[in-house]
């Protein structure tokens, strides 16, 4: 059974939290992250910052804005993950961000880095299903 499966047969509902990775900075988020697996968290999302997050609201938005500003990159993520993998090795990380960061380099390479770094699932945001020749394959 996968993490993601397990945290959801628990016999009652999962905690899913949200957190922008880098939001207030790159260092700050293990700490905020640790915080929420204290806190009871059953799944995280970890945010991939974006400059144009059309899809999220102006909280989220201005913690994109925050993160990108504290020079947050997508391999500060996946750092992030990874560390975030050894602290907690039974607790799902799930990615969610815009297509762009995710598909720069090449969906394999992305689709390979969150395997090395132990995400459980990503969540691409701006490419619908009938539109996803790559990401999701790759994924």
């Amino acid at each position: 059974m996968t993490r993601l499966a397990t945290a959801f047969a628990k016999g009652r509902p999962a905690l899913v939290t949200f957190v922008t990775g880098g939001d207030p900075t790159p260092a700050d988020t293990g700490a905020i992250l640790d915080a929420l697996v204290s806190g009871g968290a059953d799944v995280i999302e970890l945010g991939m910052p974006f400059t144009d997050p059309m899809a999220d609201g102006p909280a989220i938005q201005r913690a994109n804005l925050r993160a990108l500003g504290a020079g947050t990159k997508t391999a500060d993520i996946l750092r992030i993950a990874a560390e975030f993998r050894a602290r907690h090795p039974q607790v799902p990380l799930v990615l969610m961000g815009y297509a762009n960061p995710m598909t720069t380099r090449g969906a394999d390479w992305f689709a390979a880095e969150c395997a090395k770094a132990g995400v459980d699932g990503v969540i691409c945001v701006d490419i619908p299903p009938e539109e996803d020749a790559e990401l999701g394959p790759a994924l």
